[in-house]
């Protein structure tokens, strides 16, 4: 059974000073406790606990402030840009000539303006995919921009995303990939070394950087690669919101496989990044399970986990498990879970068929791209939509057009709350709303303050007519969004949502009342 610990004294994360200005990994227990008042993001089970007894923990864990203001966001944009999108391959190969890299046309301004134009308030780019090639000057390799010809090999396409993105009022992602394919060709990618404790950053000849805090961390050759080129990145370019990691193996033979230090990159992201959100190998944000989008009809965001190797949470059973975080999941995950976590979800899901661009490949379209807002924002999940520039450097003007008109649907969707400015009366999980006078309703948006946990399992929403309450729908879990469409609008003054089964006393903070524009 793993030591219990909270997110920001764990050993993945919790740094102390030692000689000098350099920061070195404490042990748990030297830490001292945080306050009462601190929410528990984490609590830790054991395979004793009763059925009454899970339910009761998940009830107390509390999101961090960190993960209330990334689900907030609802949706974000992934953009995969790199030697793939001149080669036409999904996974590269790692040994691509660097010179193929020649986006002559590149205008990052203009993705800035078309996601804030599609409603997105963070993007993630591809820094550095599975081939190993780099969009920045990497000291660390030369499979990197600086190789290239392109703009005489002083291009630094994640200087020109994040510049952009701020200047056009959009929060700033890096996806750097763990598996790399040229190191594994050229460098130390599971080469079989040791972890033992290394200095980051590492000293390279004719450092240009001016002194500053080094670090003392476990990790091998690739791991110490990986903290390099995050160090890089997370003190060079600004402020970063969101760190994403997937879990991906580079193609190698089964008997070379890396062992990636999830604790230390953890370690270095959360002293250089305090603010920034780690996904979805990460301990802010969980993968949903799927690459369609969707999230569950019934998604949890406190979900049972094991703490594998090297600090990496991952999910007590399977993503692909229709319940994540409901009673039975509980239980069934028992004999193996060290923890209840709040783990909320994070769907994606690509404009296109691929994760980078083809040009015989076309956009969804706006009636998909809306069922897959209702099926991931609407179901407690944040969207992370995938556009991926061209060959030019540029978002192709379809897929431009398509976020634009996918904004308007949403907006058409779900026009003014007309709950807004109406007497309410809230008694605990219930609230019920007088509109002054009968309107037309066909989508419901609920949300709990979830500051208070994720309590409410089923509830139902209720019009009072012909003096009495009549039921007009019902669903399960509710969380930071849930969103109802009625297959056919109904007319009603007076409007009631109640909770009617609950882990706790539910805190609904939102009953918004909607009639759609279509």
């Amino acid at each position: 059974m793993a030591v219990s610990r909270r997110l920001f004294l764990t050993a993945a994360t919790a740094l102390v000073a030692s000689s000098g200005t350099s920061p070195a990994l404490a042990p748990a227990a030297s830490a001292a406790p945080l306050p009462p008042d601190e929410p528990w993001y984490r609590i830790p089970v054991s395979p004793d606990d009763s059925p009454d007894e899970l339910v009761r923990k998940a009830s107390q864990v509390r999101p961090t402030e960190r993960q209330i203001a990334w689900q907030a966001l609802e949706r974000t944009a992934f953009l995969h840009f790199g030697v793939n999108t001149f080669t036409g391959l999904e996974w590269g190969t790692g040994d691509e000539d660097p010179d193929v890299f020649q986006p002559v046309g590149l205008d990052t301004d203009q993705w800035a303006r078309a996601l804030r134009d599609g409603g997105f308030k963070l993007a993630i780019l591809t820094v550095k995919h599975h081939d190993g090639f780099v969009l920045y000057p990497s000291r660390y390799t030369n499979h990197s921009v600086a190789a290239s010809s392109w703009q005489g090999g002083q291009g630094d396409v994640l200087r020109s995303f994040a510049d952009s993105m701020r200047r056009h009022g959009l929060k700033v992602g890096v996806y750097i990939s763990p598996a790399d394919e040229n190191q594994y060709l050229h460098g130390v990618y599971a080469n079989g070394s040791a972890r033992s404790e290394r200095v980051i950053p590492t000293p390279v000849p004719g450092d240009d950087r001016p002194d500053g805090p080094t670090f003392t961390l476990p990790a091998t050759d690739y791991g110490a690669h990986m903290l390099d080129q995050l160090h890089e990145v997370l003190t060079e370019y600004g402020p970063v919101d969101e760190v994403w990691f997937d879990g991906a193996q580079g193609r190698i033979p089964p008997d070379k496989v890396e062992t990636y230090d999830w604790d230390s990159w953890y370690t270095l992201i959360r002293t250089l990044a305090p603010d920034a959100t780690v996904a979805v190998s990460g301990p802010d944000v969980r993968w949903v399970g799927n690459e369609g989008g969707l999230a569950r009809e019934n998604e949890w965001s406190v979900v049972p986990v094991q703490e594998k190797a090297n600090g990496r949470m991952d999910f007590a059973l399977s993503y692909d498990a229709p319940d994540m975080g409901g009673r039975d999941a509980l239980v069934a995950a028992r004999p193996v879970a060290d923890f209840l976590q709040w783990w909320p979800a994070e769907a994606d899901v690509s404009i296109r068929d691929g994760w980078f661009h083809h040009a015989d490949q076309q956009p969804k379209s706006v009636q998909q791209l809306t069922d897959i807002y209702f099926g991931s924002v609407g179901r407690n999940a944040v969207l992370l939509l995938n556009i991926p520039p061209d060959d030019r450097g540029l978002l192709p003007t379809t897929d431009v057009t398509r976020l634009r008109e996918f904004r308007e649907r949403i907006e058409r969707e779900l026009p003014g709350d007309l709950a807004h400015g109406a007497r309410v009366t809230r008694t605990p999980g219930t609230i019920t709303v007088d509109l002054g006078r009968s309107r037309e309703v066909d989508r419901i948006r609920l949300a709990e303050d979830t500051r208070h946990g994720q309590q409410a399992e089923s509830f139902v929403i209720e019009t009072h007519t012909d003096g009495a309450w009549k039921q007009v729908t019902e669903a399960g879990t509710i969380g930071a969004s849930r969103i109802l469409l009625l297959p056919t609008p109904v007319r009603a003054r007076h409007w009631r949502a109640r909770v009617t089964a609950s882990r706790h006393t539910p805190h609904l903070a939102r009953f918004e009342l909607h009639r759609s524009h279509l």
